[in-house]
């Protein structure tokens, strides 16, 4: 490996890398295992509850946060779960991110339980995620929240979706206050970019994981051209919400994430890229001073993006 990996993390790694790699691994096995895996503290909020709702193509589970009352009224935050479209959900490791961003930048969180793959190829997670939105929004008051300032977010797969969202929003006139993207997966890797070569084996997410993951996904080669299945795709980002980009240096998904930054710049959507040094795909989800970091950063670019609207 010639990657630089954060001394926080070497230890970690080291033990990921005893372990079989994802894409080796029966999905129960997945679905069983990997939830489990990050922060073990349970992060402060004032209430937090589940709710099912009816989407267009069945119900929909939420998990709902809520932070502490001040005296300023709070945004909404729609969170998809990562797991290459295959395994996690509401109950896994992005609880504690949901919880942080919950509390330090004083939204209501509402985390999606969205179908997954391979018993629910795409387009399924893209109609559930932009069915949450538009629940989300008409639901905004109800909740206690602001129904102007509602943003998406999300981690890998669950940072393509948010992505997917709003591009279908603005496709379809819908309004989104911002995205906020952790290491999203945005396109089928052909050709392959440097970092996903670079960092296609020994750093946690593995390249034969994300072609197995992307296979579990899609229906066809036609699909990986579709800009809601791979934001990457769009012809024009002209008129989407301000982004929040974050990838990893030791990530193959880090080129991708980063050249969506640049094509949403260069189509004049505001956005905040940000690379951390040393950090592996997923990062955020392990107890390391890095992961508050970024969850620091995130939060308080919602805070400003809110202030500046």
């Amino acid at each position: 490996m010639g990657t630089y990996i954060a001394p926080e993390l070497v230890p970690l790694l080291a033990d990921i890398n005893t372990r079989p790699a994802m894409h080796e691994t029966p999905i129960a096995q997945l679905r069983q295992t990997r939830n489990r895996i990050g922060a073990n503290d349970i992060h402060p909020v004032r209430q937090v509850h589940d709710r099912q709702i009816e989407g267009s193509q069945g119900h929909i589970r939420l998990r709902i946060y809520h932070p502490f009352e001040t005296t300023a009224t709070p945004s909404v935050l729609l969170f998809f779960h990562g797991g290459g479209f295959v395994f996690g959900g509401i109950d896994g490791y992005y609880d504690h991110v949901c919880r942080v961003l919950c509390d330090q930048a004083h939204c209501v969180v509402v985390s999606v339980d969205y179908r997954l793959a391979p018993e629910n190829k795409f387009p399924a997670a893209t109609h559930d995620a932009f069915d949450a939105l538009g629940w989300a929004k008409a639901h905004a008051q109800e909740l206690g929240a602001n129904p102007d300032q509602v943003y998406v977010s999300g981690g890998s797969a669950g940072a393509n979706l948010a992505a997917s969202t709003c591009l279908r929003a603005r496709d379809e006139g819908v309004r989104v206050d911002g995205q906020v993207l952790f290491y999203p997966i945005t396109r089928y890797p052909d050709p392959p970019t440097e970092s996903f070569l670079a960092c296609s084996s020994g750093y946690y997410l593995t390249g034969k994981d994300i072609l197995w993951f992307w296979a579990q996904y899609l229906r066809s080669e036609a699909d990986r051209r579709n800009p809601y299945a791979a934001p990457s795709q769009a012809s024009s980002y002209k008129g989407l919400a301000p982004a929040f980009i974050l990838t990893a240096e030791a990530d193959p998904l880090r080129d991708e994430g980063e050249e969506l930054a640049r094509r949403m710049t260069a189509d004049g959507v505001p956005v905040h890229a940000t690379r951390f040094a040393g950090m592996l795909h997923g990062f955020m989800s392990f107890p390391t001073p890095s992961a508050q970091r970024a969850l620091d950063e995130a939060a308080s670019w919602i805070t400003a993006t809110r202030a500046s609207a």
